[in-house]
């Protein structure tokens, strides 16, 4: 068991942080009184056992999940006090699970992403063109912008996903599981664009549950288990073998990249001495 996790003072200059945050379905807890705080213009992976609470706290982040208690401030301002539409030009969320009609093209879907900038006073524009231009560059799709989705590979229709986030133009980008269902070449295709994203001043906060990429890609680490931080920090820093231990119930080997300096898991295998961890919860 690893010492007891004590969240640091929240930071003044983090964009995205939660205070006491408790999150409950029904009378069930899920999430219990955390206290976070996102780096600026940095990936962060939130990681942990299944039925950990990662997805209901990126829920959370973006207003979709009611806290029971405590608050969640973006830009040091209470998100509660967002409109709708200004927290859409503040945040963006990217799901489990998008699905989007047959035929709709990238460039299409990109456009979705212009939406809060829209009004009846503010119609598309050539500004929005350009920002759908530059999302389709960023993402590498400018070859595929009329292909319909469905005729997409696995990372070409996640990168196209993520290149509607980016024509939001949010300085905050959530991602949940953005590599699921996908191949180890089409996952790195997508963790090269998020740091990318990062690179150039996106401060990006993704659920995954592969620790070993989440190391390699993440600047800044969040490991929860039953509901709780149990550790944060840069992954060099909070990953020892009895955190892996702790979060997914194995034993293994830690070595260092030596090209990166992240920590890798090797001879990972189940310890025989304690329960696998995990609930229901998501």
């Amino acid at each position: 068991m690893t010492v007891p996790f004590e969240a640091p003072p929240l930071s003044l200059t983090s964009p995205l942080q939660a205070e006491k945050l408790c999150v409950s379905y029904g009378r069930r807890p899920v999430l219990s009184e955390l206290d976070i705080a996102f780096p600026r213009e940095q990936v962060t992976a939130i990681v942990g056992p299944n039925g950990c609470g990662k997805s209901t706290l990126l829920s959370a982040l973006a207003r979709l999940h009611t806290p029971q208690a405590g608050r969640i401030t973006l830009e040091r301002r209470d998100i509660r006090s967002y409109g709708a539409r200004e927290l859409a030009r503040a945040l963006a969320l990217l799901p489990q699970n998008v699905t989007a009609p047959e035929g709709l093209t990238a460039a299409e879907l990109i456009r979705f992403g212009r939406q809060p900038h829209q009004s009846w006073l503010r119609q598309w524009s050539a500004e929005d063109a350009a920002v759908v231009d530059a999302a389709l560059a960023a993402a590498d799709l400018q070859a595929l912008a009329h292909r319909p989705l469905e005729a997409m590979s696995g990372g070409q229709r996640q990168r196209a996903w993520i290149a509607m986030a980016i024509a939001q133009q949010t300085p905050v980008l959530l991602l949940d599981e953005p590599t699921t269902a996908l191949d180890l070449g089409h996952a790195i295709e997508v963790f090269e664009l998020v740091r990318d994203l990062a690179a150039e001043g996106k401060t990006v906060v993704m659920v995954l549950h592969d620790l070993g990429n989440a190391c390699r890609y993440a600047d800044h680490l969040v490991a929860m288990r039953d509901g709780r931080v149990v550790a944060a920090g840069p992954p060099s820093e909070i990953v020892s073998r009895e955190l892996v231990r702790e979060l997914y119930g194995v034993d293994c080997t830690l070595v260092t990249d030596t090209d990166t300096g992240a920590p890798l898991l090797a001879n990972v295998r189940r310890a025989r001495d304690i329960a696998a961890p995990g609930s229901s919860i998501s």
